[in-house]
């Protein structure tokens, strides 16, 4: 995939949350206040990124070439972030 080993361990740990997020979505258990968790850790997932890996472009590189596992996942991140603030806005309580 492109990732160091610890990067690929923490890629698929944040694809397990992620699917948690949704099976969770998908019961009674679901509440408007979550959303606001949705994006909160898809915000935090972003960040953590350029955390472990630099605070630059260089983060989205894997040696000399660009990662497109790290961009595609990180789009789909603030995409996530984004429909979810924008849902929690939506809905009411």
């Amino acid at each position: 995939m492109g990732f160091s080993q610890l990067m690929g361990i923490l890629f698929i740990l944040n694809g397990l949350g992620f699917l948690g997020g949704i099976a969770l979505y998908v019961t009674s258990y679901w509440r408007r206040e979550l959303y606001l968790v949705a994006a909160g850790y898809a915000i935090i997932t972003i960040i953590a990124l350029f955390a472990f890996q630099g605070v630059s472009v260089d983060a989205f590189y894997m040696g000399e070439s660009l990662n497109p596992m790290a961009v595609g996942s990180k789009v789909a991140e603030l995409l996530v972030a984004v429909c979810a603030g924008y849902l929690y806005t939506q809905t009411t309580s």
